[in-house]
């Protein structure tokens, strides 16, 4: 996408303001973009939401090492203590992914992660064990089984995901960003 040509970037996320946006030596093709990505901002704000366009340069801190992946690159849920939605829309660059319920296991119910994450924590299996997984994020992060059926959020889409909250009719969605491959371009997205 022209935008992300004319954008200069470190590496991780750079939220991006209307001036910033506005200021771009773009084509008219790529003002009508611009224009697109600030009406949806727009929109949403005046719904009393909070979105940021964001321009996503791989992520720092990601590491595929850890004792349990954590980052939005692996399959997760958001969560909130009140009602509330993530907003998510992929511009341009590879696109977020979703998962069926039935085709995932929570991550630390997996028994060689759920044995790691034991031996970190130093406890038993207990009742604080399940309060460290909270307090550390494990129980927001997803396996997915093999031969799982995933879809494509696509680049254009906006999309409004349930999340974790108390009292929510509805499961989450069960939701990852894509994994930074060297030499892509970055993402431009909008979430909030």
């Amino acid at each position: 996408m022209e935008v992300i040509r004319h954008l200069s970037v470190e590496r991780g996320i750079t939220t991006l303001d209307r001036t910033q946006l506005l200021a771009l030596p773009v084509s008219a093709a790529g003002k009508v973009a611009i224009d697109i990505m600030l009406l949806d901002q727009e929109q949403l704000q005046a719904y009393g939401f909070d979105p940021e366009i964001d321009c996503v340069n791989g992520y720092i801190g990601h590491d595929q090492q850890a004792l349990m992946r954590t980052d939005v690159c692996s399959f997760h849920v958001d969560r909130a203590t009140d009602v509330a939605d993530t907003y998510l829309c992929t511009y341009a660059g590879a696109s977020s992914i979703g998962v069926c319920h039935e085709d995932v296991i929570p991550r630390a119910q997996v028994p060689v992660v759920r044995k790691a994450l034991l031996a970190d924590f130093g406890g038993a299996d207990d009742e604080s064990f399940l309060d460290y997984l909270t307090e550390n994020f494990h129980d927001l992060h997803y396996e997915a089984l093999p031969d799982a059926r995933t879809f494509c959020f696509g680049v254009g889409h906006l999309w409004r995901i349930s999340i974790d909250y108390p009292g929510n009719p509805v499961p989450p969605c069960i939701h990852r960003a894509p994994d930074p491959i060297e030499g892509d371009p970055p993402r431009l997205i909008l979430i909030g």
